[in-house]
């Protein structure tokens, strides 16, 4: 009896590590474009040892990737603004990466907010259930608002993704790989 007890208590706690494990940091990207505020949500994979192409190779055939991890990126901004050649109204978007085999990213912004994670995992924790996650299969490109080229830069080695928002750009790192494109007031 006691033997059962032990090995259910055990288990409960390597569920309760692995949970934890599972919850990265969740980074947050923050700028003003002209007097308008941007702020970028997101989870922050670390690569542990692996490598980009590696990871990449696992992409589904459409080459999207949720860009983060966990609960979905999120970009909201409190009036428009223009990320590269696309006009961004007000809102809040999910934020993917188009990342084709061979060639520059491209950011995707949409405006489906994801699923509850209760709806794609019935045994998601209380405070978890309500949060959205990204669209793991099936990305829908018909509520797609834009798909914008970043273009390719150089940049330091990076074990953890990273956003970084400035004033006049929106930068993606992880890896070897730095992408970025520019950022500026809307019309």
């Amino acid at each position: 009896m006691w033997k059962r007890f032990a090995i259910v208590g055990s288990l409960a706690a390597v569920a309760a590590l692995s949970l934890a494990q599972e919850r990265q940091p969740r980074g947050k990207a923050e700028t003003s474009v002209s007097g308008t505020k941007v702020v970028i949500d997101y989870g922050r994979p670390a690569l542990k040892g692996r490598s980009i192409s590696d990871l990449m190779k696992d992409l589904p055939e459409d080459r999207i990737w949720r860009a983060g991890e966990n609960q979905v990126t999120t970009l909201e901004t409190a009036g428009p603004i223009q990320i590269g050649n696309a006009t961004i109204p007000a809102g809040k978007y999910s934020l993917y990466v188009h990342a084709p085999a061979a060639g520059d990213w491209s950011l995707c912004v949409n405006k489906n907010l994801g699923v509850p994670l209760k709806e794609l995992w019935s045994e998601a924790p209380a405070e978890m259930a309500k949060e959205p996650w990204p669209m793991l299969a099936g990305y829908k490109t018909d509520s797609e608002v834009a798909r914008i080229k970043m273009s390719k830069m150089p940049g330091e080695a990076m074990d953890v993704f990273t956003i970084e928002l400035e004033s006049d750009s929106l930068k993606m790192s992880w890896g070897d790989l730095s992408y970025e494109t520019t950022l500026k007031a809307g019309t």
